[in-house]
């Protein structure tokens, strides 16, 4: 299960591996940009919790902080970061982290490919017809990136 984290849209997605790599489910979550931030972040946590519960992944990839520019921002994501990372290892889940660059690289061969590109690659490895949100699409590269280490994929 990949994690693209964020304080107030957070994607997730779940494949299966094997001889085949599966779209299994994906998913946003959302929080209201008013609410508090531990209200916020409490959401994103049971969201998480819940998809890991339904779900039953055995690993947890989560996308690393990049350096933003604004360090309030920085801060509070790494909070979202912090609240997905416990509720992985709350469930016993192997968890990683990869960089933006890493994901990128390892899907496109560009570790500085746009949104798009990711999401386009993620649709071709995974057979989906309808483009998936992008927060949705980086969290199924995420996991896609780790699987393809896992096989010993050049590209993973």
């Amino acid at each position: 299960m990949g994690v693209d984290p964020g304080s107030h849209t957070t994607g997730f997605g779940v494949i299966a591996t094997g001889p085949v790599v599966r779209f299994l489910a994906g998913g946003i979550v959302r929080t209201r940009t008013g609410d508090p931030l531990p209200d916020r972040l409490l959401a994103i946590h049971r969201e998480i919790t819940a998809a890991i519960t339904q779900h039953r992944p055995e690993v947890l990839v989560v996308e690393n902080l990049f350096n933003a520019k604004n360090a309030r921002s920085s801060l509070i994501l790494g909070h979202a970061r912090g609240v997905i990372l416990l509720a992985g290892a709350a469930a016993g889940l192997e968890v990683r982290e990869y960089a933006p660059r890493e994901i990128k690289q390892a899907l496109t061969g560009n570790g500085g490919a746009a949104k798009e590109q990711v999401r386009f690659m993620v649709m071709r490895l995974l057979g989906l017809k309808e483009e998936p949100p992008l927060d949705q699409s980086d969290a199924l590269a995420a996991a896609l990136a780790f699987a393809g280490r896992r096989r010993g994929d050049p590209a993973g």
